[in-house]
């Protein structure tokens, strides 16, 4: 039985994922870094999580803030808010650290961690995913993985909609 005291103990700041960063290291850990907005938690996101979480020892979460969804997907989003947010990843038994950020991408995060695994899901090429070059400079590799059809946040919204 795992206390659900310890999941708030899985978001961190930058500054505070930094020693946690070490000692994941020093034990020869393999780093993982994904993101994503994660508004409504839906079997999609478990899947990419899954498989991200499947590159290595230890999965990193970056999440978008409510100001940088509002920015990116407009002033209706999100629907739950950011610490709502985090908190649902790190209660999840495949994420090892959440960590919120502001900006529109997660590229200051990726520089920082330097991760070993890069995973983005959808349907980029190289070229279009932010932090690769610094990544695969950095030794590590980028992983893209599929979008599972058939779920979104958008479509469950959607679907609430309707039902009303």
């Amino acid at each position: 039985m795992k206390a659900i005291a310890h999941i708030p103990e899985k978001i961190y700041s930058l500054a505070s994922l930094q020693p946690q960063l070490k000692r994941w290291r020093l034990q020869n850990k393999k780093i993982v870094f994904t993101n994503g907005v994660f508004d409504i938690l839906h079997r999609g996101h478990i899947a990419s999580l899954s498989d991200a979480a499947s590159y290595g020892d230890i999965l990193i979460v970056g999440v978008n803030t409510d100001a940088s969804v509002k920015r990116l997907k407009g002033e209706s989003r999100p629907v739950n808010d950011e610490d709502s947010r985090a908190l649902l990843l790190a209660a999840l038994v495949i994420t090892d650290a959440v960590i919120l950020f502001d900006e529109d991408t997660p590229l200051q995060l990726i520089t920082t961690i330097l991760p070993d695994v890069l995973v983005k899901g959808g349907d980029y090429n190289l070229a279009q995913i932010v932090g690769a070059q610094e990544v695969i400079d950095n030794g590590g590799k980028i992983e893209i993985v599929p979008i599972v059809e058939g779920f979104s946040t958008t479509s469950i919204i959607e679907k609430m909609k309707s039902h009303h």
